[in-house]
């Protein structure tokens, strides 16, 4: 396979469920939708956990989140911890520029990632230490109020996207032929993330009683696990919204959606006007989904799959065109995919990645493979940790029940089996394939441990609390160049 550039465009909450090519027949989607027939998609894609900060940690390095101690929005990648993708090709000579959102701790920490425009970063280098608390996390409100809010109308975050598309189209126009050996740029949207804000163009696509309601969105088809009981309770989410509340918030949602295929679309156009097509493949995922009302549940931090499976494309040079890989596939994958991408060279050290190269899950017949996901965070308990096989999603929580769902027949998730005695067999030999990645109980010790440490550094549990709750979601960097929205306001005028 001949190296070259690879453009790595990444957003954020992306609902897979929500995507024209992965078979929703309302949400608008062109240019993901173009892509995917031009090139593969992965029909069973997950990331490795369902939260930011996290989830970006573990891309970055191609590592399990617990491998790396990234537990929660409050433990960012300071790049020590393991290295990423970032450092192995910039040691090799391959450039690397990123665009928008990362995540990380702060720009200047040795993360691999030199060259950052527009990043962004967790709040003050610190992130969220509210939802450390966990179970134990008081009431947040604002987890209600942003779904009550959903509506049409400007935010910070559609203006720091449009300045990311703009910056990302320049690079590629005016620095993309200039390296000597095959790059990567990295591309990092914020949208569909909270808040439901989307500019009027995009809200009216979706007249709201035109769009499905959420699966099992309904009270009385909640599933009452005591884990998911517990988290309604902490966002607020206990008592039901109503229909119109609902529809809207899902009509802000798809919105948000069609925005951010418009901002893709920016950006490879760029790449084709740039004459850069024919020497690039295009990679696109999201950081993790977004529930959407499913299961009486927003936001994301579950293992259903409207948090936890992920969108994932691939096209361009020596791509197969037009194929679906049903092969599970994880975000971890990405890290092998970038080294063999741009010829780079594996170190020693990367021998034990959990992850493959996805060219080599697209050149080959599907097959068994097991996909694994964890979770450490604000609303939990105790560690929560999934696992999906060809056929079943099994999903244990340290000191609860566990679930375990036949996605072949219920794609919904809206039976669990877990108590069937007809399913105790299965679900026995879920959980010894799980335990065989990773021993659940002492990870949950570990993480708790680190957390207290965090906790206790900061002045205890009731100088968290005092604080308040301040990180709803990463606001948009200060420094942003506005340059590109001035621009895009202009043309909007003529």
């Amino acid at each position: 396979m001949r190296p070259t550039n690879v453009l790595f465009i990444l957003s954020d909450e992306h609902s897979r469920r929500v995507t024209g090519c992965y078979g929703n027949p309302a949400v608008k989607t062109p240019n993901l939708d173009s892509l995917a027939a031009r090139g593969t998609r992965f029909a069973s894609a997950y990331c490795q956990t369902p939260i930011c900060v996290p989830s970006r940690a573990s891309l970055a390095t191609g590592r399990w989140a617990h491998a790396v101690s990234s537990w929660d929005n409050g433990s960012p990648y300071l790049g020590t911890e393991a290295p990423s993708w970032g450092h192995r090709l910039i040691g090799q000579g391959h450039p690397v520029t990123t665009v928008g959102k990362l995540h990380y701790r702060r720009a200047d920490d040795p993360s691999g990632f030199p060259d950052q425009r527009v990043p962004m970063h967790v709040l003050e280098g610190i992130g969220d230490l509210y939802g450390l608390l966990r179970g134990d996390m008081p009431v947040r409100p604002r987890s209600r109020k942003y779904v009550l809010e959903a509506r049409a109308g400007e935010s910070e975050y559609i203006r720091y996207d449009r300045a990311i598309a703009q910056t990302a189209a320049r690079w590629l126009r005016e620095e993309g032929q200039e390296a000597a050996r095959p790059w990567v740029l990295f591309v990092g949207f914020v949208s569909p993330h909270f808040p439901l804000v989307v500019p009027d163009q995009y809200f009216n696509l979706y007249p709201p009683d035109s769009l499905p309601l959420p699966v099992r969105w309904a009270p009385e088809e909640w599933p009452r696990h005591p884990a998911l009981e517990l988290r309604r309770r902490q966002q607020a989410m206990d008592q039901p919204f109503d229909e119109k509340t609902v529809r809207k918030a899902v009509a802000a949602y798809y919105g948000l959606v069609s925005f951010l295929d418009g901002q893709i679309g920016l950006v490879l156009r760029a790449l084709e006007e740039a004459g850069l097509s024919e020497g690039t493949r295009v990679i696109y995922s999201t950081d993790h989904g977004e529930m959407l009302g499913e299961h009486g549940i927003w936001w994301k931090s579950t293992m259903y799959e409207g948090a936890v499976a992920v969108p994932l494309i691939m096209a361009g040079p020596d791509v197969p065109l037009g194929k679906v890989v049903s092969t599970n596939a994880m975000l971890v994958d990405v890290f092998p995919t970038l080294i063999e991408a741009v010829g780079a060279r594996f170190a020693a050290e990367d021998r034990d990645l959990p992850g493959r190269s996805l060219f080599a899950l697209a050149r080959e017949a599907d097959r068994q493979r097991t996909a694994f996901s964890e979770y450490h965070a604000m609303y939990s308990p105790s560690g929560i940790f999934m696992i999906r096989t060809e056929r079943h999603k099994y999903v244990h929580y340290v000191g609860y029940p566990p679930q375990l769902f036949d996605l072949l027949v219920d794609p919904d998730e809206a039976r669990d089996l877990a108590g069937d005695p007809e399913h105790a067999d299965v679900l026995a030999a879920c959980e010894q394939e799980l335990r065989a990645i990773v021993d659940p109980e002492a990870i949950d010790r570990q993480a708790k441990a680190d957390q207290r440490r965090r906790i206790e550094a900061v002045g205890g549990v009731e100088a968290i609390v005092a604080a308040g709750d301040r990180v709803p979601y990463t606001p948009a960097p200060d420094e942003f160049d506005p340059a590109p929205v001035e621009a895009h306001q202009r043309e909007r005028r003529q």
